[in-house]
């Protein structure tokens, strides 16, 4: 089970989940309110994963929080983690990109756009790096598509 979503959040729609009152707020306090609910070794383990998102997005890069889940955004939806009972979970917001890097992610339990590691082990700063860098080609190609 998910740890609690901060209050305020809003998880319809697939919009940001911040309620609007919230929105004018900075999306990293509502992350680093949902991060305080998260039990040991779990709150760790998320807190390197969210560093090496940063690292790896672009400085244009927005947390918020979505689908009552810490996430990036970053010309559309980004990536998500979340803290689970017995597991923690990286979402790449795209299943095609799981299946891009399946070679890498052996050993870890995936499912529909989902990457599932122990609470207390991080994924490799390097796969998540890497990971991001291509969502962040995704969108940029999709914007740019859009754009046309």
């Amino acid at each position: 089970m998910a740890a609690p979503a901060p209050s305020g959040a809003d998880l319809g729609e697939g919009r940001d989940a911040m309620s609007p009152d919230k929105r004018a707020n900075d999306g990293k306090s509502s992350v680093e309110a949902y991060l305080t609910n998260v039990p040991e070794p779990a709150r760790t383990t998320l807190k390197r994963l969210r560093a090496t998102i940063r690292a790896a997005a672009p400085k244009e890069a927005e947390e918020c929080i979505s689908y009552g889940m810490p996430a990036f955004r970053y010309k559309g939806g980004l990536v998500a983690y979340a803290a689970f009972k017995k597991h923690c979970s990286f979402f790449p917001m795209s299943a095609s990109l799981l299946d891009d890097f399946t070679k890498d992610t052996e050993g870890y339990r995936t499912s529909k756009g989902t990457l599932q590691f122990p609470t207390d082990k991080p994924l490799p700063a390097a796969l998540v790096k890497r990971m991001v860098k291509a969502r962040v080609e995704q969108n940029e190609l999709l914007a740019a598509s859009k754009s046309k």
